[in-house]
């Protein structure tokens, strides 16, 4: 006989041996054992909690010859053939291949007939909210009144997608996640069934990595043992077949990212996408350890069991947890969390993860309160070790210069200069005649312009019109509402000031509105030119 898959070849055939679940067994076993059971039941939770073994379960205990207080026997004739998949009065259905409405008018047509050989025929219709809204409404009336030996069983994942007319007509049971400890002790009862060794560490990383799931996990087990055969199954080699991470990488990736090492953590990445690890695993993996940190961070509460970890992994992350406020670990998600969301239908995974990773190290590329945080911290942190306010981060690879202390207005910032230094410089720039120091600085107006750090002046001024005056220079305004923004006091004294800081000129700023344009944007540098080279162009104003 072929080889069966773990999770076939243990499939609950008992109540009894159903884990993680005892609310729903508790309750059908007594409607069994009371001859109390209902026409029509609906199964929900995530997959691989139990629903589809449970339902046959029931179907075997309420057709069996001798059942034993609500329990089938699986020994009798009709145990065995339900258990074959042969017996003519337990029909599944799968509703994701038939959705149709004249799917569910063969069943109700099927159902006038009697059981040939049980005492009820049992319908379990998997993924339920498959039925089209047409087959729905064909099966409300069959549903709620079926014949007194029918009995329908709906198993879904997702019920908020069926009607409501169909939930009120079910007994509803909701299957729960299955815990960790419930999940790691089923997976070392089949490894001992099986014959297999294996370290408790490695069984409950693969408990873990389930999410819940008994046949997840089951799945996962099978693959460890196949990929190691033969040997102990390892910590070590549960994490190579899986593709996944240790803890300490983790770590590292962390500690650089709140160290903003930039490279070191860019490095870690790449140790892990050699060691061929999945990339989304990955990111899942470290928000899962960011989380754990969280938790630490607010609570200072301990729970192995609510966090999923080891007690040898315990004093590593009470160290990381001490390296940042909640708000930087909410950052932190935050930010991987939408990565989540971008490489799923990503072609370079790799570089999305290194943007994020970059972002989260230098928090000065947002501008949310979280982010603000993060940079508070870090300047914190670099005047503890002795490092000026005054940061530069030029020689960052990545960045470049820091815009962490820029000002909007050049005006706003003032740095204490000694006294040396300031009659220096007012004995450089002094003021010159008025009409030549104009003419020089509309000759020198583009280079004004790159130095310009207010994105907003930059605009009104690239668009306007420059004329020198002889008692300063003359800027035409392109529209009403850059009229409006040049003309405001601070706006001309910020002119003034990047004009005296570019050229060294002092020059008054007049700011106008006219309808007269230049033909291209650098009429003034070109009337210039044609100066220094004797040629006089003549205008009339129109």
């Amino acid at each position: 006989m072929s080889y069966v898959a773990l999770y076939r070849k243990f499939r609950p055939q008992t109540f009894g041996q159903v884990k993680g679940q005892d609310h729903v067994v508790l309750t059908l076993t007594n409607q069994i054992k009371n001859n109390r059971a209902g026409h029509a039941y609906l199964f929900t939770g995530t997959r691989g909690t139990g629903k589809t073994s449970v339902a046959k379960i029931f179907a075997k205990a309420v057709n069996c010859l001798h059942p034993v207080d609500g329990e089938p026997c699986n020994e009798c004739e009709n145990c065995q053939a339900i258990m074959a998949g042969n017996f003519m009065d337990v029909v599944e259905i799968d509703a994701a291949s038939n959705t149709g409405v004249d799917d569910i008018r063969r069943v109700i047509e099927e159902i006038q007939y009697t059981p040939a050989k049980g005492r009820y025929k049992v319908y379990i219709i998997d993924e339920a909210h498959m039925l089209s809204g047409s087959a729905a409404n064909a099966f409300l009336k069959t549903l709620e009144e079926p014949p007194e030996y029918v009995i329908f069983i709906l198993a879904t994942t997702e019920p908020y997608k069926l009607p409501v007319t169909i939930l009120s007509r079910c007994q509803r049971y909701d299957f729960k996640r299955i815990s960790v400890d419930t999940i790691a002790d089923n997976l070392s009862y089949l490894l001992e069934s099986e014959g297999v060794d294996a370290e408790e560490k490695a069984v409950r990383y693969i408990a873990k990595a389930a999410d819940g799931s008994m046949r997840d996990a089951i799945s996962l087990l099978d693959k460890c043992i196949a990929f190691n055969l033969g040997e102990q199954l390892t910590y070590a080699n549960v994490l190579t077949t899986l593709g996944v991470a240790d803890v300490e990488i983790f770590s590292g990736l962390f500690r650089a990212i709140v160290n903003a090492d930039v490279a070191g953590a860019i490095g870690k990445i790449e140790t892990v996408i050699d060691a061929g690890k999945d990339i989304s695993q990955f990111v899942t993996d470290l928000v899962q350890y960011l989380r754990n940190l969280l938790l630490i961070s607010i609570s200072g509460d301990i729970n192995t069991e609510i966090m999923g970890v080891g007690d040898e992994n315990m004093p590593l992350l009470l160290e990381d947890a001490k390296l940042a406020e909640s708000e930087t670990f909410l950052r932190y998600i935050r930010i991987l969390s939408g990565l989540l969301n971008d490489i799923r239908y990503s072609a370079n995974k790799q570089i999305l993860l290194e943007v994020a990773v970059i972002k989260m190290a230098r928090p000065q590329m947002e501008t949310d309160v979280e982010s603000l945080t993060d940079r508070i911290r870090q300047l914190e942190e670099k005047l503890k070790n002795g490092v000026a306010a005054a940061l530069d981060f030029e020689d960052d690879p990545f960045i470049g210069t820091s815009p962490v202390f820029e000002p909007e207005y050049e005006e706003d910032y003032y740095e204490p200069e000694p006294a040396a230094e300031i009659a220096a410089q007012e004995a450089v720039v002094m003021p010159q005649p008025v009409g030549e120091g104009a003419s020089a600085v509309c000759s020198a107006w583009q280079d004004i312009l790159s130095a310009c750090t207010d994105h907003r002046l930059k605009i009104a001024l690239g668009k306007a019109a420059v004329e020198a005056e002889a008692d300063g220079i003359t800027i035409y305004a392109a529209s009403d509402m850059a009229y409006k923004q040049l003309k405001e006091e601070s706006a001309v004294d910020y002119v003034k000031e990047l004009i005296r800081n570019v050229t060294g000129i002092c020059v008054d700023v007049f700011i106008s509105t006219t309808d007269r344009k230049p033909e291209i944007a650098n009429q003034v540098d070109l009337m210039s030119v044609l100066g220094n080279i004797n040629i006089t162009i003549e205008t009339e104003d129109v």
